[in-house]
């Protein structure tokens, strides 16, 4: 499969979006070139504002301007736009309902080198436990230009979790995409995977590997991860009865959480959380650290099998 930028496709984006609507601002705390909104910057750059490393200042200001009317996209790299702007999002945006979209990059372990301190595998925890705060992790560059789209036109806080890291593409261009609507990939009867952002290509190859063995594993695309499609996660664990859910995340707060709470009620099965088990990250090389956090289709693959054994005899 080709692989893309989902932060490539947040840049092309946001630029299209503002020379569609003159409302749209963008703000970034001094990493516009990674994050890709120099293209809108350079685009507008009356419209375009560099905050410096003050990501409080950041969101503060893009709630201002969304008081008067504006629709702010507001971006830094996911340890900055979650962690150290926390109290900024829960009081300016998210108590208040403003009107801002936070499109972070870098997301996960797959920064790679740069180890530990950049690597934030507890954002969409942070963000997840939110009111009023939306919360999306596409699967692929197509699914992040779709996302950014639908936050655009949406009012309301928004969360979009992007990498720095290419991404296979599983999406044809301008794919549907609906906040609280999850999408199955890859029918299935034995188990299902349900795996946001760079889990859910991984999840599809370790499909690939199950199905050699006999074992069709269910692939489900669960990019909004707040709203949750409750409706689809149920009917699917009925079908296989057995969820296995992977995440470049810990494994605490995440996507598996988000599940287990959507089918505990009406559907209690065995499930397992695939991620970064209670700890943090470390410097590698992207493909190095998947393996190592055994996150790669193969590991994947093995992990389930095995709990498939375990759960069903």
């Amino acid at each position: 499969m080709a692989s893309k930028g989902t932060r490539d496709a947040y840049g092309k984006t946001l630029l299209e979006l503002g020379r569609d609507d003159k409302r749209i601002v963008a703000l970034d705390a001094d990493l516009s070139s990674s994050t890709r909104t120099v293209l809108f910057a350079k685009a507008f750059p009356e419209r375009f504002f560099n905050a410096g490393v003050a990501e409080a200042d950041m969101i503060g200001t893009a709630a201002g301007l969304a008081s008067v009317g504006l629709i702010p996209f507001a971006s830094t790299f996911a340890v900055f736009g979650t962690g150290r702007c926390y109290d900024q999002i829960r009081q300016a945006v998210c108590i208040s309902q403003s009107n801002v979209k936070i499109v972070v990059t870098h997301g996960g372990i797959t920064v790679g080198e740069d180890g530990a301190t950049h690597q934030m595998i507890e954002d969409v925890s942070l963000m997840s436990g939110l009111p009023n705060m939306r919360v999306i992790v596409p699967a692929d560059a197509h699914q992040a230009e779709a996302a950014v789209r639908l936050a655009a036109r949406t009012d309301g806080p928004f969360f979009i979790r992007l990498s720095r890291e290419k991404f296979p593409v599983i999406y044809e261009e301008n794919p549907k995409f609906e906040l609280g609507k999850a999408d199955i990939l890859r029918e299935g009867k034995d188990l299902t995977f349900v795996a946001m952002g760079l889990m859910v290509s991984n999840c599809l190859e370790a499909s690939e590997i199950l199905s050699k063995e006999g074992i069709e594993a269910e692939v489900i695309n669960c990019a909004s991860v707040k709203p949750i499609d409750k409706q689809t996660l149920v009917a699917s664990a009925k079908k296989t009865g057995i969820i296995v859910t992977a995440e470049e995340h810990s494994v605490i707060g995440g996507l598996g959480s988000q599940v287990l709470s959507a089918i505990s009620e009406e559907c209690p099965v065995p499930l397992k959380t695939l991620g970064i088990e209670d700890r943090f990250g470390l410097s590698g090389k992207p493909g190095e650290l998947v393996k190592y956090f055994e996150l790669d289709p193969e590991s994947i693959a093995r992990k389930a099998k095995e709990f498939l054994g375990g759960k069903k005899r």
